[in-house]
């Protein structure tokens, strides 16, 4: 028995974290239908019933990535928020900043493939709107203005065009699109 195989049955965390990165990066080079059993336990280096002790199902495995990917939005706009020195807006600055350029949920990352889904797929939209409903139910003295929520709105409207479009890098239109919601949300209506 390789040593490596060995020592992942000792660390069910490292296995269970092999196995969503491998995921999500088969999902952003070869969308989510690449994201198979097959696929992610090879990359992972496990046996499909590796993975199954980890993930019931496809579906859990693509669950459990876009609950995980969430988890990194929040911690990335979490930050944001704290460096922030204005606290009106301020969910909404971090929420565009994370939407056009942040590392885990921005416009080249994992979840430009996940995003697809989760419009279509009951469990994944469920996912969304709970965290989105918790969020701004925290941020709700900062952040309930409707301007800011146009705001909020704007730049999934932009991150859907950059999605739908196949772009690669954010143009000069978007990057301008990006500092016009960012200024919107200093403004009071």
């Amino acid at each position: 028995m390789p040593e490596s195989a060995y020592s992942r049955a000792k660390q069910p965390e490292q296995v269970r974290r092999a196995l969503l990165d491998h995921a999500a990066a088969i999902a952003m080079d070869h969308g989510v239908s690449g994201v198979t059993v097959q696929a992610v336990a090879a990359a992972a280096g496990v046996t499909k019933g590796g993975l199954f002790h980890h993930f019931s199902s496809k579906q859990a495995l693509i669950e459990g990535l876009f609950a995980d990917l969430l988890a990194r939005v929040d911690a990335e706009i979490d930050g944001a928020i704290e460096a922030d020195p204005k606290a009106r807006g301020s969910f909404t600055r971090a929420y565009v900043n994370a939407v056009f350029t942040g590392k885990a949920f921005g416009f080249a990352t994992p979840w430009a493939a996940l995003s697809m889904v989760a419009v279509t797929d009951p469990s994944l939209r469920r996912l969304w709107n709970d965290w989105m409903k918790a969020r701004l139910k925290r941020h709700r003295a900062t952040d309930s203005a409707p301007e800011l929520h146009v705001v909020r709105l704007a730049a999934d409207g932009a991150w859907l065009s950059y999605v739908t479009t196949g772009q690669r890098r954010m143009s000069a239109d978007l990057r301008a699109v990006h500092d016009r919601l960012i200024a919107q949300t200093y403004r009071r209506a």
